[in-house]
């Protein structure tokens, strides 16, 4: 059997368990949405989104301050920073850690061709392995591979399986989590697949850092979120709008406030709390031009989210 039929047979039989367990494992969604739960819930920010002119001008630590100043239990920082300088900015504001944003998964993706780029991505995610440990963050998140015209989905799947498989005995060693992201990469576009992909690797250090808005373009969120089930670790939330696609294009159905756009809110969290998902939230949220502080931005957010966890 060559790689290409090999690779063809493993995710079938693997897709096809999967459905199997996750038809006979997940309970009906929660059908009383008069009754308003009590979430135990996190909210999370990613720093790499705090793109406002004024925030250019602030330190790390006056950032950090500022999310702890608007609700924020946590916030999410990419790899390779300054070690010191996001501890101290932590251990300052009490924010927690909870995930690190692999920062070299898109200009060295783990599917590259060129062995070197993928050396170089591979040592971009062991990085972001030990930073985590540093941060007390449970988990990095990770895009796997990147399909393109010049790199073919039986290849991508292949390679990526391969590097992070290097990775895991770091990851194990050190406790912390390969998430992988559901993100517009052409690879893993269906919830079988992907709870297949974690499962190939048959490792507890594999699961999923699932993107509620990144769904809509294709599918729902909450059909995702049934399918994976207890391989979702991190949660990131935004919005995305079917109706500003059609008129703007794709990326332009992200340019909508919470609650303005196609994800049912109330229906992701059943769908949460259908699977025993009581972990973080984690933004990573269009700012609508109307916000020009950042103070005022932040606080708004979180009470967006807010409202996102007791839908």
């Amino acid at each position: 059997m060559n790689r290409r039929d090999f690779l063809r047979a493993t995710a079938s039989v693997a897709a096809v368990a999967t459905f199997a367990r996750a038809q006979s494992a997940t309970p009906a969604p929660t059908k009383n949405p008069g009754v308003l739960k009590k979430r135990d819930m996190k909210k999370g920010f990613m720093l790499g989104t705090l793109g406002g002119s004024s925030a250019q001008k602030l330190t790390l630590l006056e950032k950090f301050q500022l999310l702890r100043a608007a609700g924020f239990d946590g916030v999410e920082v990419g790899s390779g920073m300054n070690q010191a300088e996001v501890l101290a900015a932590r251990d300052q504001t009490g924010l927690s850690i909870p995930s690190v944003v692999i920062s070299t998964h898109w200009l060295k993706p783990l599917s590259d061709p060129n062995p070197a780029a993928r050396e170089i991505g591979l040592e971009g995610l062991k990085q972001g392995l030990r930073d985590a440990k540093a941060y007390g963050a449970s988990s990095v998140l990770l895009v796997p591979a990147v399909v393109k015209k010049d790199v073919p989905y039986a290849d991508a799947y292949a390679r990526s399986v391969a590097e992070i498989t290097k990775a895991l005995p770091l990851a194990e060693s050190l406790g912390v989590v390969i998430a992988i992201e559901n993100v517009w990469n052409q690879f893993l576009l269906s919830p079988l697949e992907a709870a297949a992909y974690v499962d190939a690797f048959k490792s507890p250090w594999v699961r999923w850092h699932f993107d509620a808005g990144n769904i809509v373009n294709t599918g729902w969120p909450e059909h995702w979120i049934h399918t994976l089930g207890a391989r979702i670790v991190k949660v990131h939330i935004k919005e995305f709008s079917r109706k500003v696609r059609d008129e703007k294009g794709p990326y332009a159905g992200f340019r909508v406030d919470l609650f303005e756009g196609d994800c049912d809110w109330p229906k992701v969290l059943a769908a949460f709390d259908d699977i025993g998902y009581s972990g973080w939230l984690i933004a990573e949220q269009y700012r609508p031009p109307s916000f020009t502080d950042d103070a005022a931005w932040l606080v708004h957010l979180a009470q967006k989210m807010d409202a996102v966890i007791g839908s």
